[in-house]
């Protein structure tokens, strides 16, 4: 059990008998009273969201999650197959059980994958992917880092905003929970 004024977005909590995860949470002060802890919640069985205020002082049960290596297999329509590297089990999960990393998973990958109870309910990625650029702009001649920035769309069909200097074919470093360019990779 933690304390309300721990909660942090990505936790995830048993709340009223079902796992959500936290997806917004909001510390608020009153001019009258105690201050309480507005969260926005998704239901990690249904997907349906939900707001609740918890006051300051309430206690929340945070899920004890058991964490594996699984390397990305393949997709299949909405479902994605992956396989414990440790055990070669595969498990399935649908394109909303795998979330915003969708779009920088490749073939082979190694991601880490949160386990409830046996079941999968999370997946996570490094804070940084590497990916190539198939399409940009052509760079301009003496283009800086400091100039106006470009789309380009990456191997996996996702579009971030580059340098100019950046080319198609250089592979760049891409932080995938908000989708920005870090680096060209060396």
């Amino acid at each position: 059990m933690i304390n309300a004024t721990q909660l942090r977005i990505g936790m995830i909590i048993i709340h009223e008998g079902s796992l959500y995860r936290v997806s917004a949470v909001k510390h608020l002060t009153p001019g009258k009273g105690h201050g309480f802890m507005q969260t926005k919640l998704r239901n990690l069985r249904t997907g349906v969201g939900t707001e609740h205020k918890f006051r300051s002082d309430d206690r929340v049960d945070r899920a004890t999650l058991e964490s594996r290596d699984m390397q990305y297999l393949y997709a299949e329509d909405d479902r994605h197959t992956f396989m414990d590297t440790e055990s070669y089990e595969q498990t399935e999960l649908s394109s909303e059980e795998v979330g915003d990393i969708l779009p920088y998973l490749l073939p082979a990958q190694v991601v880490n994958v949160d386990l409830f109870e046996g079941s999968p309910v999370g997946v996570s990625i490094a804070s940084a992917v590497e990916l190539e650029v198939v399409e940009t702009e052509p760079s301009m001649k003496g283009a800086t880092a400091s100039a106006s920035y470009k789309p380009a769309r990456l191997e996996t069909g996702v579009t971030v905003q580059v340098p100019p200097f950046i080319q198609i074919g250089d592979r760049i470093r891409v932080d995938p929970s908000e989708g920005k360019y870090i680096e060209r990779a060396k």
